[in-house]
């Protein structure tokens, strides 16, 4: 959905984020980095008023909430150097191959970090990492059904991952991490808050594959 920027003050009919474009007087790249750009924009709010906004321009990401038959949860450990910490995730990965279906690249994600493929999968939750800062959205999918990739077609892990760690935690276990801020990547906070929710609902709340992407 598209629409205007809504007046203040204005009560919605139900909570919804709605796209709504403001008219960009100009954009500068401020840096071209080798995943991602740093974007300059002066925006026209109306009324007379603009304002300068900068932010990271991304391509987009998939994660996967691997889900076992026991109900606990796969979570990699991974070195973030911006952050200086090994943050415990789910498989995830940068949408990065021009055309590739996210289902695809979720697929593909969980194949060359896990070593594992899902006869099931659904969209589990949509979020922005950062929208202040950053247009990047992610997919979070359930994957379920899981079995382990042949060991002749497993991918050679490279620099920061070529030696995570892994751990299949219980899912009320990772809400506890999550909730006791042991836990703090934003896809495995999401993902694993939104598993739990949709458990609870009986997994009524998943939706398909092919759901609208805000991309």
């Amino acid at each position: 959905m598209t629409g205007a920027l809504r007046p203040a003050g204005e009560a919605p009919a139900e909570v919804e984020d709605v796209q709504a474009s403001a008219e960009v007087v100009s954009s500068t790249v401020i840096h071209k980095g080798r995943i991602w750009d740093l974007a300059s924009d002066e925006v026209d709010l109306g009324d007379g008023v603009s304002v300068v906004r900068e932010y990271v321009q991304h391509p987009g990401a998939v994660a996967v909430i691997a889900l076992d038959d026991a109900e606990r949860v796969l979570l990699l450990q991974q070195y973030r150097h911006p952050v200086r910490s090994l943050l415990w995730e789910p498989p995830a990965g940068l949408l990065d191959v021009a055309g590739e279906d996210l289902r695809d690249a979720a697929a593909r994600e969980l194949a060359e970090e896990a070593d594992l493929r899902a006869e099931r999968w659904d969209v589990l939750v949509d979020y922005y990492t950062t929208p202040g800062g950053s247009d990047e959205p992610i997919r979070v999918f359930l994957a379920r059904g899981l079995s382990p990739v042949p060991h002749d077609e497993r991918h050679d892990r490279e620099d920061e991952e070529r030696d995570m760690a892994s751990a299949w935690v219980p899912l009320d276990d990772a809400v506890s991490a999550v909730l006791a801020g042991r836990v703090h990547n934003p896809s495995a906070v999401v993902g694993i808050l939104a598993a739990a929710a949709a458990r609870a609902r009986g997994w009524e709340t998943l939706r398909s594959v092919g759901a609208d992407w805000v991309r």
